[in-house]
């Protein structure tokens, strides 16, 4: 039972982060309908960009504040100077998430050219060898920080979209765009905003899964798929849904790897998404979207 508990543990600690590239990713598509694929290469650089900070001996706080502003800046540049003349310009659905795919190339080329391609130990200030016992229970320093900060920056966000004016300038902007813009709300900024929201959180699971995963300019790649997968099976169009799809599957990729083995984890966490999406295929939290035409 100890080992159970134990798996659960870790599985959450991985799975807060899964959580975090999971609510951006669904922040985007609920808003935009569009299907982000740069979110992993914009973390990817928000990290480098800490992981170059810290080296010209910032404190960590500054860094990382600095590198979640970055993410920020760059995602809501992204869509002003090039997704909106798209939209202008009549883009297709399709085109525009091709645009994400071409922004997620040029970053790994310039991540690839200004940062190396070699893996670099990331400097963090929360050891993964120093360890807390809680009953039978052995948890590392940077697992339960990691775990803490994913709990916490869902609940800021949870109560920024559901307690403020802006969240509810967003959740109106997602329902329903032209009513929105008929009711005086700057959607293009609200958007914006979205967009900037899901990056800083991406760059946030970037930076605490940066120490673990060692950093090279590929290291997101399997986060954003988990990521991904873990939106689509709490529901794509539901932000509650991520932060659930994400901590799921963190706790069955635990789980699986450690009763079955570490080469099947992958497989056994995909495998439940797949039999999620069968009984339900909008997704354990999603609703069916319905537009009229």
């Amino acid at each position: 039972m100890a080992n159970f508990w134990q798996y659960v543990i870790s599985g959450l600690a991985t799975g807060a982060t899964y959580a975090l590239v999971a609510l951006g990713l669904a922040l985007i598509y609920r808003s935009s309908r569009i299907l982000h694929f740069a979110h992993g290469d914009i973390t990817t650089a928000g990290t480098f960009v800490a992981f170059t900070l810290l080296g010209l001996k910032l404190h960590y706080m500054v860094a990382f504040f600095l590198a979640l502003l970055f993410g920020a800046v760059l995602a809501m540049s992204f869509y002003f100077c090039v997704l909106i003349p798209a939209q202008r310009r009549e883009a297709s659905q399709l085109g525009q998430i091709i645009l994400t795919l071409g922004l997620g190339l040029i970053l790994q080329g310039l991540v690839a050219y200004f940062g190396g391609t070699e893996t670099q130990s990331f400097p963090f200030p929360l050891s993964d060898f120093k360890t807390y016992q809680i009953g039978e229970v052995v948890i590392s320093q940077l697992s339960l920080g990691t775990f803490g900060i994913g709990v916490l920056a869902c609940l800021l966000f949870y109560l920024l979209v559901q307690k403020t004016r802006i969240g509810l300038a967003m959740r109106a902007t997602s329902e329903n765009l032209p009513a929105a813009q008929t009711m005086g709300i700057p959607t293009r900024q609200i958007l914006a905003l979205s967009w900037g929201l899901a990056a800083l959180l991406g760059v946030l699971a970037g930076i605490f899964l940066a120490p673990a995963l060692l950093l090279d300019p590929f290291f997101m790649l399997e986060p954003f798929l988990k990521g991904f997968a873990a939106a689509i099976l709490g529901g794509l169009n539901s932000l509650p849904g991520a932060i659930v799809g994400g901590l799921i599957l963190g706790v069955a990729e635990s789980l699986a790897g450690g009763y079955v083995s570490i080469a099947f984890k992958n497989t056994f966490a995909f495998l439940i998404i797949i039999l999620v999406l069968l009984v339900r295929p909008e997704g354990l939290l999603g609703k069916e979207f319905k537009e009229r035409v």
